[in-house]
C-alpha cells in the first residue's frame, strides 16, 4: 500500500471523525485499505490475518445486542465505582433549572443557526411605558445624599414604590401585580440601580428569590390568593432568610431547625412546626412583615410519616409572631439598603404556613435551586450593567471635560486604554444580560448560565468601575454630590458576595454542574450505571467514545486550519469569530472530557481545574451573546470595533484558561497529547490590539449616537448643577467649542495673539477677527463649565462631622 493511499485513508478517517461519524471513521478506512491491499496483490494470508479480527471487531461493535453482552456489561461494572458519588443535595442542585445554549457549548459543535434564530420577545408597550414613566419618576425622587444621611429611602419613595407596583413586578396581574416579563424586570433593575444602589436592591429583592417567587411556583391556591395581592401592593414587605453564620454559600449546611409537633394556634390545637433560627445578611429583614424562611425539618414523632429527617423546607412566617426578632441592621460598606439579621426562638407555625403545604415538606432545596436558576439571571446582572453604563457615560464626558497639558485626557493613549476596556466591557455585559433575560422570558431557567452571568457580570462591574475610578482620579475619591461613581465603587463587593460568592460560583458551581448536566452523555452514563440499565449505558458510553474522538479531530483540524474549516452562519465581520468560537468549543469539549477521565471523582475537589474550565465556558457564552446581539441588531458598522474588542477578549480568555489547564495538568503525557490537539501551532489569540482599543475609545468619545445606544438603559438625571447631567452638558459645551478653540490656538501659535491663556485673549481674538462673538461665547461657556465641573465637594467641620455620623 502506497504512502499516498495511507494518507488518503487517514484523511478520510479524520474527516469522518470531524463530521461525528465515529463508527464509520474506523470501519470505512480500514475496510477500504484492506480491499485496496487485496486488489494490489497483497498476500492472501496477510490480508486474511488482518481482515478476520477487523470483521470480528466491526460485527462486535456494530451490533448493539452483541456489544452489550460481550463488552458493555464489563465496562459498566468497571466504571460504576469510578463515577463520582452524588449526595441528594448535589443531585437536586444538578437537576434544577433547564439546559439551554450552555449545552451547545459543551457539545463542542455549537449550532449557530439555533442561536441566531432565537428571537428576544422584547418589551410590551405597557412595560415600555412603565420604564419611561414610573421608573423614571422614582429615579428622580431619590436623593442619594439624603439616603446616605438618613440610612434609607425617603418615606415618600417607599410609598411610591409600593403604590406603583414595584414590589410586584413578577406577580401576575390576576393577583394585583404588574405581571411583567423577565426582560422588563431586568430593564427596571438596570435603570433604578444606575440611579441608586439602595433603590436597586430594594426593588430587586422582592422580585427575586423570595416569598413571591416561591409562592408563584409552589404555593397552594389559598396561599397565593392571600399573600400575592398583599405582596404586590406592598402591604406585606418580604424578606427571605437563607444565609446563617455556619451556612453561607453552602446553604445546605444550615442548622436552623423546625420540629413537627402539635400546639395551640388561634385557640385550637393544630399540626405545625416549632422553629428556631439564626440568620444574617437578610435584605429587607429590618422592616419585613413577612419572612420567608428556609430550615431543616425533623419529624421525631412521625406525625407526617415514618421518615424523621424531612430535609430543607420553606415556610412563611409573619414577622410579628411571638419569638421572631427583626429590626437590627448590618452596614454593608456604607450602602444604605436595609439588611440585617433575624432570629427566631420557639416560633410555632401551623402546617398551612409551609410553602405548598404538607405536600411540599422537604422540597425546599429543590424549590430554592429552581428559583435561583432564574433569579440569578436577572437581578445582579442588571445591577452590574447599570453600574457599567453609568461609568461609561461618566468617563466619556469627563474624558473631554478634563484637560491636562492643553489636551482632553480622553485623547491620551494612557486613558484610551482603560476607556476602551470600560466601553468594550459595557457592550459585552449588556449583550450577555439581555440575551439571558430573554431566555428566561421564554421559559428557560438556565442554572449554569445564571451562575455565569451572576459571577462574571459582577466581576466585570468591578473591572469597569475600577477603571472608571482610575480615570476620574481625585474626582472619584472625594465624596459628595459631584461624585458619580463613589457609591458604585463601594457596592462592588456586595454584588460579588451575595447569591453565591463568586469564588465558589466559579470554582464549584459553573463547571461542576455544567460538566454533567450540559454534557450530552455524562449524566446519562452516571444514571444508567447507578440504575444498572445496560441498554442506556451502552448507548451513552459508546456515544461518549465517539463524541471524544470527534471533538479531538475537530479541535486538531480547526486549529491547524486557523478555524477556516468551521462554517459561519453569516458573512461579514462576525464570520471569523463564529469560526473561532467553534474551534474553541471543540478544544474546550476535549479538555473537559480529559479532565473527567483523568481525575474522575476527584475532579470536584480540584477547584483550580474546575475554575479554569468555568472560565472557558463563561467566555464562550459571553462571546456567543455578543455575536447574537451584533447579528440581530443588523451588524452595524459603527459597532464593529466593539464586536472585535469583545470577541478578541473572549477568544483570548478561553485560550489562556485552556493553556493554564494544560500547564498544570498533573498527567504530563496526557497534557502533551492534549496540547497537540488544542494548540498544535501554538496559541494564536491575543487581547484586543491597540488599534481596536483606540477605535472603541474614540467612538465612545465622539460618536453621540453610539454613546446613546451604549448607555440607553440607565436613568439620565434632569438638568442639575452637578453630577452626571452637568458632565453631559459640559461635554456638549467642550465639543461645541472645539473648532473655535482650535482657531484660537492657531492664532496664538502664529503670533497674532499673546500667550496669556485662553480666557485672557478671548476679547482680543474678537477684535483681531480671529473669532466671531458667537465663537467667543462658545469658548467662554466651555471654559466656565470646565472650571465648574472639575471641582470636588468639600465641607466645613460641622457639616463633615454630620456626614461622619450618617
Amino acid at each position: 500500500m502506497t504512502l499516498l493511499a495511507l494518507l488518503a485513508l487517514a484523511a478520510l478517517a479524520l474527516w469522518l471523525l470531524y463530521q461525528g461519524k465515529g463508527f464509520l471513521a474506523w470501519v470505512l478506512p480500514i475496510g477500504l485499505g484492506l480491499t485496496f491491499w487485496s486488489l494490489r496483490g497483497g498476500p492472501l494470508w496477510a490480508v486474511s490475518l488482518c481482515a478476520v479480527p477487523f470483521v470480528a471487531a466491526a460485527v462486535l461493535f456494530g451490533l448493539p445486542a452483541l456489544r452489550r453482552s460481550l463488552v458493555t456489561r464489563h465496562v459498566m461494572r468497571i466504571m460504576a465505582p469510578i463515577f463520582p458519588k452524588m449526595s441528594d443535595t448535589e443531585r437536586t442542585a444538578l437537576e434544577a433549572g433547564t439546559v439551554w445554549w450552555d449545552a451547545e457549548l459543551f457539545s463542542g459543535k455549537p449550532r449557530w443557526k439555533k442561536l441566531l434564530e432565537f428571537r428576544r420577545p422584547g418589551l410590551s408597550e405597557r412595560e415600555r411605558s412603565f420604564l419611561a414613566n414610573e421608573v423614571e419618576e422614582v429615579c428622580r425622587m431619590v436623593d442619594n445624599e439624603w439616603v446616605d444621611a438618613h440610612g434609607d429611602l425617603a418615606p415618600e419613595v417607599w410609598q411610591y414604590v409600593k403604590e406603583k407596583g414595584f414590589m410586584g413586578i413578577i406577580i401576575p396581574e390576576e393577583y394585583g401585580g404588574l405581571g411583567f416579563s423577565a426582560e422588563a424586570n431586568s430593564a427596571i433593575v438596570t435603570k433604578v440601580s444606575s440611579k441608586s444602589i439602595t433603590l436597586g436592591v430594594s426593588v430587586m429583592v422582592p422580585n427575586s428569590l423570595g416569598p413571591a417567587e416561591l409562592l408563584l411556583h409552589y404555593g397552594t391556591d389559598e396561599q397565593k390568593k392571600h399573600y400575592l395581592p398583599r405582596l404586590a401592593d406592598g402591604r406585606e414587605v418580604p424578606a427571605f432568610a437563607l444565609t446563617e453564620p455556619g451556612a453561607g454559600s453552602d446553604a445546605s449546611a444550615m442548622v436552623s431547625q423546625g420540629i413537627v409537633c402539635r400546639d395551640q394556634f388561634e385557640g385550637e390545637e393544630v399540626l405545625g412546626v416549632r422553629l428556631n433560627w439564626n440568620k444574617r445578611y437578610i435584605t429587607l429583614a429590618p422592616v419585613c412583615t413577612l419572612l420567608g424562611l428556609a430550615f431543616k425539618l425533623r419529624d421525631p414523632d412521625h406525625l407526617l410519616s415514618e421518615e424523621e429527617e424531612r430535609g430543607i423546607t420553606c415556610a412563611l412566617v409573619p414577622a410579628d409572631m411571638p419569638g421572631v426578632e427583626t429590626g437590627r441592621r448590618h452596614d454593608p460598606l456604607g450602602i444604605k439598603f436595609l439588611n440585617g439579621p433575624t432570629t427566631g426562638e420557639d416560633v410555632f407555625i401551623p402546617m398551612s404556613y409551609v410553602i405548598g403545604g404538607k405536600e411540599r415538606v422537604g422540597q425546599g432545596w429543590r424549590m430554592l435551586m429552581d428559583c435561583l436558576s432564574a433569579g440569578r439571571s436577572i437581578s445582579l446582572p442588571g445591577l452590574a450593567v447599570g453600574a457599567a453604563q453609568i461609568t461609561t457615560r461618566t468617563v466619556s464626558s469627563y474624558g473631554l471635560v478634563r484637560e491636562q497639558f492643553g489636551t482632553p485626557i480622553g485623547r491620551f493613549e494612557g486613558i484610551e486604554e482603560p476607556l476602551a476596556r470600560i466601553a468594550g466591557r459595557t457592550w459585552l455585559m449588556n449583550s450577555t444580560r439581555s440575551l439571558t433575560a430573554a431566555a428566561v422570558a421564554v421559559g428557560e431557567k438556565p442554572s449554569v448560565i445564571s451562575a455565569i452571568v451572576k459571577a462574571y457580570m459582577t466581576e466585570a462591574m468591578r473591572d469597569v468601575v475600577n477603571d472608571g475610578m482610575d480615570i476620574l482620579g481625585g474626582a472619584g475619591i472625594a465624596r459628595g454630590k459631584r461624585n458619580v461613581l463613589g457609591r458604585m465603587y463601594q457596592a462592588i463587593p456586595i454584588g460579588i458576595t451575595v447569591e453565591g460568592a463568586n469564588i465558589l460560583t466559579r470554582t464549584l458551581i459553573i463547571y461542576g454542574q455544567g460538566a454533567i448536566r450540559c454534557h450530552p452523555f455524562a449524566f446519562t452514563e452516571m444514571e444508567a450505571a447507578r440504575a444498572r440499565d445496560l441498554v442506556a449505558f451502552d448507548r451513552a458510553f459508546f456515544g461518549h467514545m465517539g463524541f471524544i474522538a470527534s471533538n479531538a479531530a475537530r479541535s486538531a483540524l480547526l486549529a491547524l486550519s486557523g478555524a477556516r474549516l468551521a462554517t459561519a452562519p453569516v458573512a461579514g465581520p462576525s464570520a471569523i469569530y463564529f469560526q473561532r468560537l467553534s474551534r474553541l468549543c471543540a478544544s474546550f469539549a476535549i479538555a473537559s472530557d480529559a479532565a473527567m477521565a483523568l481525575l474522575g471523582g476527584a475532579l470536584k475537589r480540584k477547584e483550580r481545574v474546575t475554575g479554569r474550565l468555568a472560565d472557558c465556558v463563561a467566555w464562550l457564552y459571553m462571546g456567543s451573546a455578543c455575536l447574537q446581539r451584533f447579528v440581530e441588531e443588523g451588524s452595524r458598522e459603527s459597532e464593529v470595533p466593539f464586536l472585535r474588542w469583545a470577541l478578541d477578549t473572549a477568544c483570548y480568555e478561553v485560550q489562556e484558561a485552556l493553556d493554564a489547564f494544560l500547564r498544570n495538568l498533573s498527567n504530563r503525557p496526557a497534557a502533551f497529547a492534549l496540547r497537540l490537539l488544542i494548540f498544535p501551532l501554538g496559541r494564536p489569540f491575543s487581547p484586543p490590539s491597540d488599534r481596536v482599543a483606540s477605535q472603541v475609545a474614540r467612538a465612545v468619545l465622539e460618536d453621540d449616537e453610539l454613546r446613546e445606544r451604549l448607555t440607553r438603559d440607565i436613568h439620565l438625571p434632569a438638568d442639575e448643577e452637578v453630577g452626571l447631567s452637568a458632565l453631559d452638558r459640559g461635554r456638549e459645551a467642550m465639543i461645541a467649542a472645539h473648532e473655535p478653540r482650535k482657531k484660537l490656538r492657531d492664532a496664538v501659535r502664529a503670533g497674532k495673539l499673546p500667550r496669556d491663556g485662553e480666557r485672557k485673549v478671548l476679547d482680543a481674538a474678537v477684535t483681531e477677527g480671529v473669532l466671531s462673538m458667537a465663537e467667543r461665547d462658545s469658548i467662554q461657556a466651555a471654559l466656565d463649565a470646565q472650571e465648574r465641573l472639575i471641582q470636588v465637594d468639600s465641607f466645613d467641620p460641622e457639616a463633615y462631622l454630620a456626614r461622619c455620623g450618617a
